[in-house]
């Protein structure tokens, strides 16, 4: 599959197949966002990859009841929760850079993600982004030590249904030349 056909019909997957991924799949998932651009290349990502059941169905409850999320993350059989190392996007030489340093590791990691969702998509796995959640629960569910923000939860898998096809607006409405108008 080439780059661009991958973003264009890589979908939310909200439903999964029981079925384990492969060790090579995955392998090639993690090296996809480890290749990803970063600040200063500092690489701030950070993947816990959850596999158990019990802890599954612990960080579905971390989603709120409203989110339809949370039953692709007790079904998938793998969510990768993502999070931030903090401290070194939006730095120079340890000093923060105004308006950069409190969320440029947002920016970074979904970098990240977006690698690790495109590689799994041309590998015929299903992924979802899930942000709605508490992540202080989520960072107590897996021992996520200060430092640390965790950022998003994807559940990984074969997935079980055809994910839909969302309109997109057209350039005209998100590009503009020479000045924002």
């Amino acid at each position: 599959m080439e780059l661009f056909e991958a973003i264009k019909t890589r979908r939310s997957i909200r439903h999964y197949k029981p079925d384990a991924i492969p060790e090579e799949k995955l392998n090639a998932i993690l090296e996809a966002a480890r290749w990803a651009p970063s600040w200063g290349n500092c690489q701030p990502w950070r993947l816990v990859l959850v596999q158990d059941k019990e802890k599954k169905a612990r960080l579905a409850k971390a989603i709120p009841p409203a989110n339809t999320a949370s039953r692709a993350t007790e079904e998938a059989p793998m969510v990768i929760v993502l999070c931030a190392k903090l401290g070194c996007s939006g730095f120079i030489n340890n000093k923060p850079i105004p308006d950069k340093a409190e969320s440029w590791y947002m920016f970074d990691v979904a970098l990240a993600m977006q690698n690790l969702t495109l590689v799994a998509h041309t590998l015929g796995l299903g992924t979802l982004h899930v942000g709605w959640f508490n992540p202080q629960e989520v960072a107590q569910i897996l021992n996520i030590p200060d430092g640390v923000s965790v950022v998003e939860m994807i559940p990984l898998g074969y997935p079980a249904e055809k994910g839909r096809t969302p309109s997109r607006r057209e350039l005209s409405e998100l590009v503009f030349y020479e000045s924002y108008s």
